[in-house]
């Protein structure tokens, strides 16, 4: 269950449509809903607010308004949920990819507002939590290549043992209080400019 002092903004040119998000946040308790009304300096306005959380209600769209909105998701990098009253597989495809977190076909009730943002916020937060993993995965990887390279630039150039280049490295990072992956990266850079 998410927190009801959250800033959520509603997106909806149509009043009426714009009222049933309204009204289903109000009545699970959330206090601060700002609406947008107009497209027009979308992104600045949401930098304006900073929402917490963002509910998109485009009816019928054009693909030229769901690509702005997915732009929007794109950038923002908030949960953001998005209610359309038709779709197919490749609008809901080009919403995964943007990063929406929930994709709302038909059924637009006030009663449905409240389970639908609890979840748009929980897909939101697993998401991040896999983006934030496979980040440090590949940084993990990054770093151990280059480890690499500057064990083996030191084994050719000073004729040392594997285990003996390793601990050079680690010996050298602690004494600089740096990262072994930092001073590797010396080593290669190093030999990159005198050519070896």
């Amino acid at each position: 269950m998410s927190d009801t002092k959250l800033n959520i903004v509603v997106i909806d040119e149509n009043p009426v449509r714009a009222a049933i998000l309204e009204d289903g946040l109000r009545d699970a308790g959330y206090t601060r809903v700002t609406l947008i009304g107009e497209m027009t300096n979308l992104l600045r306005r949401l930098t304006e607010i900073e929402p917490e959380v963002i509910l998109i209600d485009l009816e019928n769209p054009s693909r030229d308004v769901l690509e702005q909105m997915f732009q929007v998701s794109r950038i923002v990098r908030r949960p953001v949920a998005m209610f359309v009253d038709q779709s197919d597989s490749a609008m809901i495809q080009a919403a995964v990819d943007a990063g929406v977190s929930a994709y709302i076909v038909g059924g637009l009730q006030k009663d449905r507002v409240r389970p639908i943002l609890d979840m748009t916020i929980s897909r939101f937060h697993a998401f991040s939590r896999l983006r934030d993993e496979l980040e440090e995965a590949r940084s993990k990887l990054a770093d151990r290549k280059v480890i690499e390279r500057a064990k083996g630039i030191l084994m050719k150039q000073r004729g040392m043992a594997e285990e003996d280049a390793y601990k050079l490295l680690r010996e050298t990072a602690m004494a600089q209080k740096k990262k072994l992956s930092d001073i590797a990266e010396g080593v290669v850079m190093a030999a990159k400019l005198l050519g070896s």
